[in-house]
């Protein structure tokens, strides 16, 4: 049985509740007590702080975000291990994903261009720095109150060879 992290401290990041979990990991909003801001924490799964592709797979992650640099895409801020869980600190992106937006029901054609503009820009962005998400879906689509799309979990992204790189 995973154990919660809420109410821990990693490193200096208080962990506030969980929010999310997924194939690669549990996702929890934190405090940064050296910078006051929150961030979310995306911590590989106990099951994985052995397995070697596991967290190849973070650390590839931590790369491809490190690289981007848009206002649609969920920022990172680092890349750490302690007390044996490996995780990234990454931008904490209020509001709901679309996939929640998709569940209360139809979205009308101009809510749909604006959300697709967004998302259009921020995996242009990615493309631009020779990256492809590999993992597009409602659920990793965060919208805020504000109206602004942020493109989150790159866990799977690749980073493809351009004809310099060969």
């Amino acid at each position: 049985m995973p154990v919660s992290l809420v109410g821990r401290t990693l490193l200096h990041y208080d962990v506030l509740e969980k929010v999310g979990a997924g194939g690669m990991g549990e996702v929890y909003r934190a405090m940064d007590t050296k910078l006051h801001r929150e961030v979310a924490i995306k911590v590989l799964p106990a099951g994985f702080i052995r397995a070697p592709d596991r967290i190849t797979r973070l650390r590839r992650e931590a790369r491809v975000l490190a690289a981007l640099n848009h206002p649609n895409i969920a920022a990172i801020y680092d890349l750490e291990e302690a007390e044996g869980n490996w995780f990234l600190a990454l931008e904490f992106v209020p509001g709901k994903t679309l996939a929640d937006r998709i569940a209360r029901g139809p979205l009308s054609s101009r809510e749909a261009l604006v959300i697709f503009h967004q998302v259009a820009a921020a995996l242009e962005a990615a493309h631009e720095k020779s990256s492809t998400h590999r993992h597009l879906k409602p659920a990793n689509i965060k919208i805020t109150p504000e109206g602004k799309v942020k493109l989150l979990d790159f866990g799977l992204a690749k980073t493809i060879a351009t004809a310099q790189d060969t």
